[in-house]
This record gives C-alpha cells, structure tokens and sequence, in this order.
C-alpha cells in the first residue's frame, strides 16, 4: 500500500482463530472490520474497530505504518491525485487491479470496442473517497462515470 511492503494476515483458516485471540470474533462466526497493526517485536501498535461495511482511511493507516517502518516515510508514495487528473468525458472506470468484477468490467469493455480510463481507487485516496460519496459511504468497485 503506497508503495511500502508490510506482511498482512486475513484470519480465514482454521477459521477465526486469530480473531478470537484478539477478542473480536462474533458468536455468529464473523467479525466486524478489526485492524490490528503489530510492530516486528508483536507489540500492537494501532486498533482499528468498525462496522464490516465501513472502508478504513487509508491515510490513516499509512500514518500509522510510518510510525513504526524505518524509512517508510522516503517510500510511500503520493494517495493523491490531483482531480484535474481525471477526465471529465468518455467512459471512468473506478476499481481496483484485484477485484474479480473489476477484471470482468475491462474485458467487457475491451470486447465491445469502448475506450476507458482506469482509476485504481487502492492508490488514489480523492478517487476513493469520490466513490465512497457516490456509494453513500461504501466503496463499491467497478463504479463507472460516463461524461461526468
């Protein structure tokens, strides 16, 4: 994320060990979002609890990895664009590179001839959160805006 490298941990087998550890896993076998950010000597660093349908800032997160990555600071890379960036006609596609329907969105573009630009809303934060205000709060990917 924002060009610095962190391992990450998503708790799927054996199923919710972790977040039982950590006292965040419901009865109902699920968790809220829960981050946890863990220094290289396992000292837990930052906490992060919210509903599972809330998107975390990352600006917010990559303040916090600063804080505890030597040199992150000279490594991440600018979350910013400017909105001038961004045209305003033809065919936007806001997505990020790992989403499935992402992926299926530019094949089918690309298969009926129409020409698009890509904006990875993993990496350009005003983006993410343009489509966070069109989603009423959820970052909802593929989200397309056609001429403005």
């Amino acid at each position: 994320m924002g060009g610095i490298n962190y391992p990450l941990l998503s708790d799927f087998w054996p199923h919710g060990a972790v977040a039982k550890k950590y006292g965040v896993l419901r009865k109902e076998g699920y968790t809220e979002r829960a981050i946890f950010i863990v220094d290289k000597d396992g000292i837990i660093r930052y906490i992060d609890i919210h509903d599972i349908d809330e998107q975390p800032d990352n600006e917010v997160l990559l303040d916090e990895l600063k804080k505890i990555i030597p040199g992150a600071e000279e490594k991440i890379k600018p979350l910013y664009k400017d909105d001038k960036d961004i045209p305003k006609t033809g065919v936007v596609i806001y997505c990020t590179p790992w989403c499935p329907d992402c992926r299926r969105a530019r094949i089918w573009l690309k298969d009926n001839g129409i020409d698009y630009t890509e904006v990875d809303v993993s990496t350009d934060l005003t983006a993410a959160r343009q489509v966070r205000a069109w989603g009423d709060g959820y970052q909802i990917s593929p989200t397309f805006e056609i001429d403005g």
